[in-house]
C-alpha cells in the first residue's frame, strides 16, 4: 500500500487540476501564455498519476476498473467485480 501523504498529493492534485480547469482552458484559447505561466504547477493535468482507488498502487493500474492488477484479481476470485470472470477454456 502507498504511503498516505503520496495518496493525499495526488488528490490535492486532482482537485487543483478541477478548479483551474476552465482558468487554464481560456487562457490557452486566448493564447495567453503568461498568465498559464503563474498558474499553480499542480493545475496542469499532466502532473496526474493513474492510482489504485483502493491501495494507492501506482503501477499495474487498469484504467476500466481503476484498481491495480493484484486488487482486480483477488477481487474477481472472489466474484466482486460484476460481468468478470476467470477464463477456462
Amino acid at each position: 500500500m502507498a504511503k498516505k501523504s503520496v495518496i493525499a498529493r495526488e488528490n490535492k492534485r486532482k482537485r487543483m487540476v478541477a478548479k483551474y480547469a476552465d482558468l487554464r482552458k481560456k487562457l490557452k484559447e486566448a493564447g495567453d501564455y503568461e498568465a498559464l505561466d503563474k498558474l499553480p504547477l499542480n493545475s496542469n493535468p499532466i502532473r496526474l498519476h493513474n492510482r489504485c482507488l483502493l491501495t494507492g498502487r501506482p503501477k499495474g493500474y487498469m484504467r476500466k476498473f481503476g484498481l491495480c492488477r493484484v486488487k482486480f484479481r483477488e477481487m474477481a476470485l472472489f466474484g466482486k467485480i460484476p460481468g468478470v470472470t476467470k477464463a477456462s477454456w
